[in-house]
């Protein structure tokens, strides 16, 4: 249970680690903030009562009456009404009362008591609640202090204070709460951008291993992170780079020997022999023209331009034809495609190849978002298996149905597509069309390629 609501981003953690925390602490200080005030304030009205009960001591009782104006229904001093009688229907409070420790360390010879008297009449009269205190003078007369403002039932919030600061805390201690909890959304924010940028980055490398590096920025474990994430990249590059110049090297420098092999299969009289070497020779030849194109597909450095997609899908179905294959468009561009013209055609020029290859006929749907174009390219063929539908873009990977030389190619020509695509930020993706056939769908998103 406790792992289903833990949050799984850094940024909600650290979020709830300090909300929590910080909400345990105003918790607690809010908490030793109202006992110490109701402690502050029972001590300072014991020692008020007291020291009044000590003036009315030394006087006789005409005075005291005369002092606290008995005529007039007592006299005020201070927060407290003073008074020598009890109100009739005044009720006794239990000895547990929290103000009554303070009043008999005060007053211990006085024996204090706690009374509640009832102002008014109507429904709600827990709302006019009156808190009085009762002592002993020296001469056994009664001395009652009444406290002024209302105060609640025992058990009930806020019956010691006079002053209605509960509510002010309370306000004082959310404001506070909400203050800190945006300061702290802030500070996380900036403290896990970093982390965020970090991660896009990762996500981007497979895309683009030549992207800019990142800036490092944040805390210096991120900074370090960050560094060594650019130094990752730096060496992907770089076996990239070292690996397609070994690939270009080999397949040129093969091309000298087979074009001797070929001379000398001239020689040969056996013309069966000779055919058949010459054959070999044809797909050794075949095999290095495709890995050099490999190798080739990877590093695009032409500029990219505006290329117009009616235009070059024209272009290729007209190409089709002068072949004798059957490939249709449907569907118009609205606009322009940036990108390398060279790169995409010769992607899409091996899709519908295979198309025909496999499936005799193509069709090729043209269409577009405001963020992507889509090119459709559908075949009439026996499809693939769901598992080979991202295995046929493994570098010299041949399905079981395309073994065969004259049909099945070298295993190159979905990886040269997919890098090819890749150049222009694009992707490809295959599926089983539900009518029959493979179905290609190009994503070529808009905006600058590499």
């Amino acid at each position: 249970m406790m792992k289903r609501l833990w949050p799984r981003s850094l940024f909600a953690r650290l979020m709830l680690i300090w909300l929590v925390g910080i909400l345990l602490v105003l918790a607690v200080s809010f908490a030793i903030f109202v006992n110490e005030r109701d402690r502050v304030w029972s001590e300072g009205l014991a020692r008020e009562i007291a020291s009044n009960a000590d003036i009315l001591d030394s006087l006789t009782p005409e005075e005291r009456r005369r002092m606290l104006g008995e005529e007039r229904g007592g006299g005020r001093r201070g927060r407290l009404r003073f008074s020598l009688t009890l109100p009739e229907n005044a009720r006794a409070l239990p000895d547990e009362h929290p103000l009554l420790p303070a009043l008999r360390e005060a007053m211990p010879e006085r024996q204090p008591a706690m009374y509640t008297y009832r102002r008014g009449e109507g429904p709600d009269l827990s709302e006019r609640q009156l808190l009085i205190v009762s002592v002993n003078l020296a001469d056994g007369s009664l001395l009652t202090a009444r406290l002024r403002g209302q105060y609640r039932m025992p058990g009930q919030p806020s019956m010691l204070s006079p002053y209605p600061q509960a509510s002010i805390m309370t306000s004082a201690l959310l404001a506070l709460f909400i203050g800190v909890g945006i300061l702290t959304w802030i500070c996380v924010r900036i403290a896990t951008r970093p982390l965020s940028n970090l991660s896009a980055a990762a996500r981007a490398l497979g895309e683009d291993p030549e992207r800019d590096p990142l800036e490092p920025a944040g805390p210096t474990e991120v900074i370090q992170a960050t560094e060594a994430f650019n130094q990752m990249q730096q060496r992907i590059t770089a076996h990239m780079h070292e690996r397609t110049r070994i690939l270009a090297a080999i397949s040129h420098d093969l091309q000298t020997p087979i074009t001797r092999l070929r001379l000398r299969a001239e020689m040969i009289d056996d013309e069966t022999l000779q055919a058949r070497i010459q054959s070999d020779l044809d797909a050794m030849q075949s095999l290095i023209r495709e890995g050099l194109d490999y190798a080739r597909s990877m590093e695009v450095s032409a500029q990219a331009q505006p290329i117009d997609l009616n235009g070059l899908l024209a272009a290729l179905c007209g190409d089709a034809a002068d072949m004798g294959w059957t490939v249709s468009v449907t569907g118009q561009a609205s606009e322009p495609f940036t990108g390398h013209p060279v790169a995409l055609r010769r992607a899409l020029w091996n899709l519908i190849e295979n198309g025909v290859k496999f499936g005799e006929s193509v069709d090729i749907a043209l269409s577009e978002t405001p963020n992507a174009v889509h090119i459709l390219i559908r075949d009439h063929g026996p499809g693939l298996p769901s598992e080979e539908m991202e295995r046929v873009f493994e570098p010299f990977y041949r399905t079981e149905s395309s073994r065969n030389r004259e049909t099945g190619g070298t295993g190159l020509g979905l990886a040269i597509t997919r890098n090819l695509l890749h150049v222009q930020r694009g992707d490809i993706r295959l599926d089983n069309h539900p009518e029959g056939g493979l179905l290609a769908s190009v994503i070529l998103p808009r905006g600058q390629p590499h």
